[in-house]
């Protein structure tokens, strides 16, 4: 007589499995796309700083500056923001995530020259 043994036989573990499998492709990609939702909104975030501290710099230098070190601007952890000109009338950036390099954004201010992405004055533009 055959004794009865506990557990899963190999054809339940291979089905749950499976069911797994199908649930992650399912899921993975949906988390990307709320991940690349925030390091886009990280970007536009660090933008707007950007444009603040610009502010305070002028009200102080009436000048606006290229070097972020100078006008105490720290970009967010894995973001690159680069001053691309400032002067006494105007300035522009872009910004680019380590995550997202072909996905800018980008912001003009003044009568600086409007930098891509960016079309609007004033006004923090991403590539879509």
């Amino acid at each position: 007589m055959r004794t009865p043994r506990d557990g899963f036989t190999l054809i339940e573990l291979l089905i749950v499995v499976v069911i797994i499998g199908i649930l992650a492709s399912i899921a993975v990609p949906k988390f990307r796309a709320v991940q690349e939702k925030a390091y886009v909104a990280s970007l536009r975030a660090d933008l707007r700083n950007l444009a603040n501290v610009q502010d305070v710099y002028y009200n102080d230098n009436y000048s606006y500056s290229t070097d972020p070190a100078a006008l105490g601007f720290d970009p967010s952890e894995g973001v690159n923001v680069t001053i691309v000109s400032g002067n006494g009338t105007g300035w522009s950036a872009v910004a680019t995530h380590s995550a997202l390099p072909a996905e800018p954004c980008a912001v003009f201010h003044g009568d600086a020259s409007a930098v891509s992405p960016a079309t609007t004055l004033s006004t923090v533009q991403c590539t879509p």
